[in-house]
């Protein structure tokens, strides 16, 4: 099983190569976001993240607007140097790219990281903004257990391709179903456009969401899975055990 980042020695030591390599899909044989839609996905970019040898590198994280000053993403998007997950202030440069589904001059709004926080309970953390987008809803917060058989919709900025992955310039979508949960966690997999529709190197924080209009509710964050594509199990963080605590410091 694989963090949705790049954690392999490969990926470290290609370091800022692999932000600026050709762009590849999101959301490994996922389909098109059409403009207009889930402007709350998140693109999150990392710069001049350390590494014990002192060398740095560049990564790349999914998340999602829940409220007009944070984000909700993969706890393990933001660590120290022995990568340990860790909250207060951001631990290295990290932009966010909402309001649109491509990455081009002038899209969508860009915001800075300021402050993280760690869910003590799962592999989730909220990135506060440097100021609130006022102009994009937010995805609400699920408050009741997903359930077996139920349908989400993933979106994300990762890779196409676990070989040679590299952050994605296009917000790709899936739709995948709850195949089993536990207390913390819920097992997804791809139903469509294909049965190995799956997360991908990248996506680490997208959201897993049912669709209402213009926004949604969110389900689960996604945290770990095997190599893209797949059909086998993805595991993605519940978000209903954790609403309070958003709640709480999101208000």
């Amino acid at each position: 099983m694989r963090l949705r980042t790049a954690l392999s020695a490969a990926l470290l030591a290609a370091g800022a190569a692999l932000v600026s390599a050709m762009p590849a899909a999101a959301v490994a044989n996922g389909a098109d976001v059409p403009d207009g839609k889930f402007e709350f996905a998140a693109k999150l970019t990392m710069t001049d993240i350390p590494k014990p040898d002192g060398s740095k590198y560049d990564s790349a994280c999914s998340g999602a607007l829940i409220a007009p000053q944070w984000i909700i993403t993969a706890g393990h998007c933001f660590h120290d140097v022995d990568r340990n997950p860790i909250s207060g202030p951001v631990p290295y440069p990290t932009s966010v790219l909402l309001g649109t589904t491509e990455q081009q001059d002038g899209a969508g709004e860009t915001r800075k990281v300021t402050d993280v926080l760690q869910a003590e309970t799962n592999d989730v953390a909220l990135a506060k903004l440097d100021s609130p987008v006022t102009d994009i809803t937010p995805l609400s917060v699920e408050k009741s257990a997903p359930t077996v058989g139920q349908e989400v919709t993933l979106a994300g900025w990762g890779s196409l391709t676990a070989t040679d992955p590299a952050p994605s310039t296009k917000l790709q979508q899936g739709t995948m179903k709850v195949a089993s949960l536990d207390d913390t966690t819920v097992a997804v997999q791809g139903v469509s456009p294909k049965n190995d529709t799956s997360a991908c190197t990248y996506d680490s924080g997208a959201p897993y969401f049912t669709s209402d209009g213009e926004g949604g509710k969110l389900v689960s964050i996604e945290s770990t899975g095997p190599d893209c594509p797949h059909t086998d199990a993805e595991t993605t963080s519940r978000a209903d055990v954790i609403a309070d605590w958003i709640t709480e410091h999101t208000a």
